[in-house]
Parts: structure tokens; C-alpha cells; sequence
């Protein structure tokens, strides 16, 4: 392992970490930098295990309430009305992504798509973030069960590069009438049985070619996603209580535009 190799790893993983729970696409991000920079680890082990670091960053960060969440199921209606909420705004993401996953992987995974999508989202994002919207939801535990699902609905637009899972999550329930911290606090839960299972999938898909020739390089990564998911998670929603989403929308029009510069000079 080289110090530009464990740079480049370090770099990729604190991006995971920084973009996985804001509305600015991880998967965008990671494309478009492993483009330009020609990160060329063992890809797939790589990017799997990266990913991990920052699934166990957010469980982390919600333990203490996915605990009292468990210990109140068997005797707390609510607490299996939300369980049971989370599992229905997953299960579209689960059955579109199962279905789709071959012609996603080949064909959207195009860094054009990316910064297209990064231009768009960032303007839907603003458009958004600037109405004066009918604050209806204020909990994320108390939505009702057909906006779980709608909003589980609208999360499958971030098998899109570019997208963002948690851009298309918030911004659907914000449509809904939840605010914007609880629709953030939701995305968050939802992001832990979508994570998962993407991660297993992946796994289920490919462990017969993963290798751990590049050991050093998947343990920076994955330290990086982790410390930088811990970050994000633990700060996100009070910094959206204050400012709101425009900054990143902002980035997302900056990044997308100037991703496209880049192709259009460098290819």
C-alpha cells in the first residue's frame, strides 16, 4: 500500500461517511471521485466494506433507541406500528432494487447520469427547501402507514446515481407535510433496513469474486466511513432545524456541474 493509495482510500471513505445521510448522493460522489482519481483498489470488496462502516455508524448513533424500540414491541402498539411503518417504506426499495439490480449496475452507473442527476436533485432540492409547506407530521414515528409507504415509493428514484436515497426520502415526506427534521429522522431509519439489505445483496452477488489482497486500503476506507458517518449522523438534524436544505442543494448543482466540466475536458 502506497501513501497515495491510503490517501485515496482515506478520501473515498470520509466522502461515504460525509454524503451517505445528507441529500447529495454518496453513490454520486464516490463514482464521479473514483473517476477522476482512477482509485483502482479491489473495487467491489472496497466499496462493499466501505459502505459497512457507515451502516454500523448510524446503528451506533440510534442504539439506545433501536433497543427501546425492541424492548417495547411486545407490549407497545406504537412501537410495532412504527417497526411495522419502517418495513413498509422499505419493501419497494427491496423488491425494485432486487428486480433491477443487473441493468442499474450496467447501465445508470454512467457519470454523466451522476451529474445530471446531481444538477436536477439540487434544484429540486431548493424549489423545495423554499416553499411554505402545511407542517402536518412532526414525529417520524407517527406518520401514517400509507405516507410510509409513499415515501418508500419515492426512495427507489435514488437507485438513480446521483439521486440521493436520502434526498428523495426527505424531500418526499417534507411534500407530505412532515417537517423537516422529522422527515431527516425518518431517512435515517429508513436508511438502516435499505443499507442493510443493499449491503447483503452486494455480498450475496459477489463474495465468490471479493478479496482481501488490498486489507490496509479496505480498513482506512472503512475507519474513515465510520468516524465521518458518526459525524453526520450525530449533527444532521439540528443543523437542518436552523438552515435547512438549500446548502445542499447548492453543492449538489456545484458538484454536478463542475463533474460535468471535468468529463467534457477529461473524458
Amino acid at each position: 500500500m502506497t501513501l497515495t493509495d491510503a490517501l485515496e482510500a482515506l478520501v473515498l471513505g470520509l466522502v461515504e461517511g460525509l454524503t451517505e445521510f445528507i441529500p447529495v448522493s454518496s453513490t454520486g460522489h464516490l463514482l464521479l471521485l473514483g473517476h477522476f482519481i482512477g482509485f483502482e483498489s479491489n473495487g467491489k470488496t472496497f466499496e462493499v466494506l466501505i459502505q459497512l462502516g457507515a451502516i454500523l455508524a448510524i446503528l451506533s448513533v440510534y442504539f439506545s433507541k433501536l433497543l427501546l424500540i425492541a424492548r417495547g414491541l411486545p407490549t407497545d402498539p406504537g412501537m410495532r406500528r412504527f417497526v411495522l411503518g419502517v418495513l413498509i417504506g422499505f419493501l419497494p426499495a427491496a423488491i425494485i432494487g432486487a428486480l433491477l439490480h443487473g441493468f442499474i449496475k450496467e447501465v445508470l452507473f454512467d457519470p454523466t447520469i451522476v451529474c445530471i442527476s446531481l444538477i436536477v436533485g439540487g434544484v429540486v432540492l431548493l424549489a423545495v427547501d423554499g416553499l411554505t409547506l402545511k407542517v402536518e407530521h412532526r414525529d417520524a414515528m407517527h406518520y401514517p402507514l400509507p405516507m410510509y409507504l409513499k415515501i418508500g415509493i419515492c426512495q427507489c428514484l435514488a437507485m438513480i446515481p446521483g439521486v440521493s436515497r436520502s434526498g428523495a426520502t426527505i424531500v418526499s415526506a417534507m411534500l407530505m407535510g412532515a417537517d423537516k427534521r422529522s422527515a431527516a429522522e425518518f431517512s435515517f431509519f429508513l436508511a438502516m433496513p435499505t443499507m442493510a439489505g443493499a449491503f447483503a445483496y452486494d455480498l450475496l452477488k459477489n463474495y465468490k469474486n471479493l478479496s482481501f489482497n488490498d486489507g490496509a486500503l479496505i480498513v482506512v476506507g472503512f475507519i474513515s466511513a465510520f468516524v465521518a458517518g458518526l459525524f453526520v449522523v450525530r449533527s444532521l438534524l439540528n443543523f437542518v432545524s436552523r438552515h435547512g436544505f438549500a446548502v445542499f442543494g447548492w453543492w449538489r448543482i456545484v458538484v454536478g456541474a463542475a463533474g460535468l466540466a471535468g468529463l467534457l475536458v477529461y473524458g
